[in-house]
């Protein structure tokens, strides 16, 4: 399909409405995808740290316990 002008891009055959709005919701989902999963993923890397701390400090404790 041509256009003619970038207004005629843009008015997309008097369809715009539905173009730019399926664009808009596939990009803002897209969007909130991506952000929820970074967040997710720094959130899971936390956790996972905290039980290895968590881990670490009951093995320091048992050693101490035999040197006694």
């Amino acid at each position: 399909m041509h256009f003619e002008s970038f207004g005629d891009f843009l008015a997309m055959g008097g369809y715009a409405a539905y173009v730019w709005g399926a664009f808009g919701i596939t990009f803002l989902s897209m969007l909130i995808l991506l952000v929820s999963s970074v967040s997710r993923g720094k959130k899971l890397l936390k956790e996972v740290q905290a039980k290895v701390d968590r881990q670490a400090r009951i093995e320091a404790a048992k050693n101490m316990e035999n040197t006694l």
